[in-house]
């Protein structure tokens, strides 16, 4: 029963869909985001087109200030955007939504 809403806690909704984030996804399959995402790019011809999509800096900073309010676990959405990496040219990563198809 925990797995479950382990796993119903890490469903967001954007852009009127309903997504995991790609290091969600990751942690369920029990490895790394920049494994799962280079194996999707790699396989993108298996996948239907609206299978992902790459979240915009406003659509982050929205999910952060919904998840504010969520306790402070370890796991949390708001403890892995204050800890991500930052890209070249000092921009942070922009995580992958992966919907439910």
């Amino acid at each position: 029963m925990q797995i479950i809403r382990s796993i119903q806690n890490r469903i967001y909704e954007i852009r009127g869909e309903r997504i995991m984030l790609d290091r969600d996804l990751a942690a369920l399959y029990e490895t790394e985001t920049k494994v799962l995402n280079l194996a999707v790019k790699r396989n993108i011809q298996r996948f239907p087109q609206d299978f992902m999509f790459q979240l915009t800096k406003e659509e982050v900073e929205s999910l952060r200030f919904q998840f504010e309010t969520l306790d402070n676990e370890p796991n949390s959405l708001r403890f892995q955007f204050e800890t991500s990496k930052i890209g070249r040219g000092g921009n942070r990563y922009l995580p992958y939504a992966f919907t439910e198809q």
